[in-house]
């Protein structure tokens, strides 16, 4: 079982914090969630800054009372994340809240991909439009929602870099301090779109899982303080749904065959998964097989390595690889990505930084779309995994990209670049061989 990071002290500040906060819990703050449930044993908690069950220490997810949910409701909805409003942990009237409004980004038909693969249909959902150009807006609107229900003053989080840029530019739209914690060794485009958004970006000496580990020790002494990824990370997390729910509208309410996605924490994956059981249980979308895949890089494989050794558990591995968004060597719903990945016929795969490099730039020249390393590493699985067998390409596939190749330029800077320099004459582009 993969627990969330837990002390006593933090435990003991959660309560007083569910005590002081309780009674002034609006009516509908958290729209039709009906509290918190542990994955592992089913113990249920009151909706509040829990994230670690008291009875097994497993992790907690929203638990929901939907009723009628429609297609039309849904799309008569804004064109962003609270089209769904109503299979989300928020209040009725969130579009008036301040926040980044992220989502239904395009998902494209990649025609030009498919024929260098050798897939019949397959898709592109392409997160990198997003406000601050990655997925993580979803996942921290949700997390914003809940740390203002709750009264939160401090909306922080540990961070590989997206989630960072995420949360600062989210906490200055809604006027909140931010205070969001990194990898000082993390790339500096993406240092930079954290830092101009906020003034306390405090970078760490230590990778992801040091800081993670920071985090939750700081969650646990300061009260107030809303980590979207730690005391509030039930409701961050649910804001990974809204992909699966885009896909399925996009597609014409109905489910691909096969769907392709990155693996850090492994929490997108189960989200999306658990997205598409959503959408079948309210009649929404047909009833139908699929099958999800995972991607992993070889320099931190854990879920892969476990899924090919056909091991249950996680061992935890130290990062170093180039995709640095996926960089979790102990990744908290790993065992869950497993779980899917196995009962639906999947698989966890894993490509080396060079075939990610290699990936960046099929995508950029097939679909016009410039990915970071973690769709690089998405693209290069997909590709690994037709080559291998353990994809069918006649199946409708999509895979997700979830941010933008701009904060990951380091990756392919040696790769690519002038095909010639030249001149400012006419015979020296005729003797560059480009005519």
């Amino acid at each position: 079982m993969t627990t969330a990071p837990s002390t006593t002290s933090a435990a003991s500040d959660v309560d007083k914090a569910e005590v002081a906060q309780r009674g002034s819990l609006r009516d509908g703050a958290f729209g039709s969630a009906t509290g918190l449930v542990c994955r592992e044993c089913g113990a249920t908690r009151p909706l509040g800054p829990h994230y670690a069950c008291d009875d097994c220490f497993g992790p907690l997810e929203v638990d929901y009372d939907f009723g009628t949910v429609t297609r039309e409701q849904i799309e008569s909805g804004p064109r962003n994340i609270w089209r769904y409003k109503a299979l989300l942990p928020v209040p009725d009237d969130i579009e008036s809240s301040p926040n980044t409004e992220p989502g239904f980004t395009r998902l494209l038909e990649a025609r030009n991909l498919a024929a260098e693969l050798g897939l019949t249909r397959l898709w592109v959902k392409d997160d990198s439009t997003n406000p601050t150009n990655s997925f993580k807006d979803r996942v921290v609107a949700c997390a914003l929602s809940a740390a203002t229900e709750l009264g939160a003053k401090v909306f922080a989080c540990p961070s590989t870099g997206n989630l960072a840029n995420a949360v600062a530019a989210a906490g200055a739209r809604a006027g909140i301090r931010t205070v969001v914690f990194i990898p000082s060794n993390l790339e500096t485009p993406k240092q930079v779109n954290s830092a101009v958004f906020t003034d306390n970006l405090v970078a760490v000496e230590g990778n992801y899982d040091d800081v993670n580990k920071l985090a939750s020790e700081i969650a646990g002494e300061e009260d107030g303080w809303a980590f979207v990824n730690v005391n509030v990370r039930p409701f961050y997390a649910e804001g990974s749904k809204t992909l699966g729910y885009e896909i399925a509208e996009q597609l014409g309410w109905r489910l691909p065959d096969q769907i392709v996605i990155p693996v850090a924490s492994g929490s997108q994956l189960t989200k999306v998964h658990k997205a598409f059981k959503e959408l079948i249980d309210l009649g929404l979308v047909e009833d139908k097989p699929y099958k999800v895949f995972g991607a992993q890089a070889q320099g931190c494989n854990p879920v892969a390595t476990a899924f090919a050794e056909g091991h249950d558990a996680i061992r935890p591995v130290k990062p170093d690889t180039i995709a640095k968004s996926l960089a979790i060597g102990n990744p908290a719903d790993g065992i869950y990505v497993l779980d899917i990945a196995r009962a639906t016929g999947g698989a966890v795969e894993q490509v080396s930084d060079d075939e990610i490099r290699d990936a960046i730039v099929l995508l950029a020249r097939t679909e016009g779309i410039f990915t970071e390393t973690a769709g690089g590493t998405t693209l290069a699985v997909l590709k690994k995994l037709v080559e291998t067998g353990q994809l069918d390409p006649d199946l409708e596939t999509v895979f997700i990209n979830t941010g933008h190749g701009l904060k990951t330029l380091d990756a392919v800077s040696g790769r690519v670049g002038p095909a010639a320099t030249i001149a400012p004459t006419y015979d020296a582009f005729v003797a560059s061989g480009l005519a």
